[in-house]
């Protein structure tokens, strides 16, 4: 998916705030960056993992939860030399967030694999609205039904609460309401 979104904007550069507009108009494609390929087949993703001499590899499943990057980490997270940085919020129960807390091992494709790479996080990055963009979004959109499904559950009854005290009904965890 990250992908196809990157080759979108690469496509439509008329969308971009005017200094990078001019970029494109220059010539220079801020997504033409040495040595990036991108691997949409599963068994280019997996030669990566044959790579000593160094890589980079950017995952879209940040929490960890499935995807390609549960390979990468199963052949990468035992080794010293590797460094692995999430980017963004790892929800709790997840197996970014299981490597973010610090656990020394985690199981991956049912096999214990020991964390050895050294673990960072990057904070304030998040491809999701956040709770002001959501309620502009709501209160403009005004649909007929609104789900809470993506997040804790704790967070979704806060975030549920505050569309009701902006008047917006809202319905319990997972149930639709009429607006």
């Amino acid at each position: 998916m990250a992908i196809s979104a990157t080759q979108i904007f690469e496509h439509h550069p008329e969308c971009f705030d005017p200094r990078i507009a001019r970029q494109f108009g220059a010539g220079n494609d801020p997504f033409a960056l040495p040595g990036l390929h991108f691997t949409r087949d599963a068994t280019e993703s997996m030669a990566i993992n044959r790579f000593r001499s160094g890589a980079i590899i950017l995952a879209g499943a940040g929490m960890c939860n499935g995807g390609r990057v549960r390979h990468h980490l199963r052949q990468n997270l035992w080794r010293e030399s590797c460094a692995v940085i999430f980017v963004g919020y790892a929800a709790r129960g997840t197996l970014a967030r299981r490597i973010i807390d610090g656990a020394r091992s985690v199981r991956i494709f049912d096999e214990e694999v020991r964390v050895r790479a050294s673990v960072h996080t990057i904070n304030g990055f998040s491809a999701h609205a956040d709770r002001d963009e959501l309620l502009d979004w709501q209160h403009r959109v005004r649909p007929k039904r609104t789900f809470l499904v993506h997040g804790e559950e704790d967070v979704m009854q806060a975030f549920a609460a505050l569309l009701r005290d902006t008047r917006v009904e809202m319905p319990e965890f997972g149930q639709s309401c009429e607006i």
